[in-house]
């Protein structure tokens, strides 16, 4: 039996699996495909996480990331804000950075089961069972990483899997000329669109639109010649660059919803936690510091063979209350800055005004970051 059992194993729930793991916990990583795999992604990661990667000896530049340093948000009317990022990032695509996690969690005495489904999670007498095809898993703690919208979401009858979301994300690689230190955001109708350098030769496209639109125009080639391409930004881009993916990724009903960080006793960590309107470019970040929250409630609060029904609600009170403390507020102004984009004439306008106003819209990209962590 694990002490710990992670349903996903994306950036929350390896970094989980490793910092619970070095705190000499048995964890068990349970992942429904097998690295290295792609995400839909924007993969772009702020220097906040810096300070703490250098901490657990995590050292990226052998994986060739791009320095981003510089925001351009761009209106289908071509209007355009450039603003420099004082803190700055990173670019690093989901297959290099969680297959890079993966190995080290193998290395360092993780047990990761790849190609494996969980079918259901089920909590009774103080310990969980984690159902899989022909196995029973079990542990007394159970944390939930497996991603913006899962089966699971609605097995554990979580309210948001209810409210239908209109909006799907796709995600291409691509090969261009482009600047490696811009990370784009291209606005068009009911949707945005960034672009941004990753690692090797590689640039990130990874975009929203609205379904209707989808069902409107019937194929992603038509939607994209008829809604997304309307910004000269991703026209240029679609007519040069080389795509080098077989097939996009995809992922419907991207939800923004308010979700809870703990569900039927589940931890959630990363997206399945809370989710960050793409427009602000900040989810893996957090999806890293929400593992570090909550895998440091769990060493202060969890003794093996004497974890209590109090101590399993001091955890999750603990745990839920610190959560909301670090990403609620930026949850919030987040969706906030969503609706401000998705109509190309209030784009257009937005735009304008944070171009007079440079100080308003530094505060609000502080707004959606956090501060350096350890």
């Amino acid at each position: 039996m694990s002490d710990v059992i992670v349903v996903g194993g994306g950036l929350a729930g390896l970094f989980n699996a490793i910092l619970l793991n070095r705190a000499g916990l048995q964890v068990t990583v349970v992942e429904k495909k097998s690295y290295p795999m792609h995400r839909v992604c924007g993969e772009y990661i702020s220097n906040e996480v810096i300070p703490f990667l250098s901490k657990l000896d995590i050292d990226l530049e052998p994986l060739n990331v791009a320095r981003i340093n510089r925001l351009e948000v761009t209106a289908a009317s071509g209007t355009k804000l450039s603003q420099k990022l004082d803190l700055g990032g990173f670019g690093l695509s989901r297959f290099t950075f969680d297959n890079f996690l993966y190995r080290k969690a193998l290395a360092e005495g993780v047990n990761v089961m790849t190609n494996t489904r969980v079918e259901d999670i089920r909590f009774m007498s103080n310990h969980f069972e984690v159902v899989t095809p022909g196995d029973v898993l079990t542990a007394p703690l159970v944390i939930g990483s497996f991603g913006k919208r899962s089966n699971l979401d609605q097995k554990l009858k979580r309210p948001f899997f209810y409210k239908r979301s209109p909006y799907l994300a796709v995600k291409f690689h691509v090969r261009m000329d482009f600047p490696d230190d811009l990370i784009q955001l291209n606005n068009y109708k009911d949707g945005y669109c960034g672009v941004s350098k990753t690692d090797g030769d590689r640039y990130c496209m990874c975009y929203m639109a609205h379904r209707d639109d989808l069902r409107k125009y019937g194929n992603l080639p038509d939607l994209e010649e008829n809604v997304i391409r309307k910004n000269p930004y991703l026209d240029d881009i679609f007519r040069n660059a080389e795509f080098l993916l077989d097939k996009p990724e995809v992922i419907n009903e991207i939800s923004f919803e308010k979700k809870a960080p703990v569900e039927n006793h589940i931890l959630m960590s990363g997206d399945t936690a809370g989710m960050i309107a793409p427009l602000c470019g900040n989810g893996m970040t957090m999806a890293i510091h929400s593992a570090k929250i909550l895998s440091e409630k769990i060493i202060s609060h969890y003794q093996r063979g004497k974890f209590t029904d109090s101590t399993r609600a001091a955890l999750e009170a603990d745990y839920t209350q610190s959560w909301n403390g670090e990403f609620a507020q930026r949850l919030w102004v987040g969706r906030q800055l969503q609706r401000l984009f998705g109509n190309n004439n209030t784009t257009a306008l937005t735009l304008n005004i944070l171009n007079g106003l440079p100080a308003v819209s530094r505060f609000l990209i502080s707004k959606t970051h956090g501060k350096p962590f350890v």
